[in-house]
């Protein structure tokens, strides 16, 4: 079993999911409109609202809806967190989601267990933590 990430947003999920796509190197291998579904199977909004959207990341799997505002609930109690592989990617990556942030929880620095760590939340409302291990990843035993 893998764990798939899904988040909601509030209007806004084809932008953000296609942001997301863009910066870290996804595809968009799905998108449904409100307006696709039968009548009957429609969730409250309008016919642009996404109501199921997905995104390959290497293996793993991200998806996505939109909510309408009465059923939207700010992502709270996690983080999505990505390991970047170079001190160049983790600042490009950190450069192109934060741009714009609500807010910057931690600046980037290095901690104990790594070279470049941070933490925020986007401007779609999505809470990040983008860590680079670097050399303190290896065993210095």
């Amino acid at each position: 079993m893998q764990p798939t990430i899904y988040l909601f947003f509030k209007g806004n999920c084809l932008e953000a999911m296609s942001h997301y796509a863009e910066t870290l190197g996804g595809k968009i291998t799905g998108v449904f409109r409100n307006g696709d579904a039968a009548p009957d199977q429609r969730m409250p909004g309008g016919d642009d609202m996404v109501m199921n959207m997905a995104m390959t990341l290497e293996s793993s799997m991200v998806m996505a809806s939109d909510n309408s505002e009465d059923m939207y609930d700010r992502p709270q109690g996690f983080y999505v967190s990505i390991e970047t592989p170079s001190l160049a990617e983790f600042d490009r990556v950190f450069a192109a989601l934060s741009k714009d942030a609500e807010t910057i929880t931690m600046e980037p620095a290095e901690t104990f267990w790594a070279e470049r760590f941070t933490m925020f939340r986007d401007r779609f409302g999505t809470p990040w933590m983008l860590n680079f291990t670097g050399s303190k990843g290896q065993d210095n035993g």
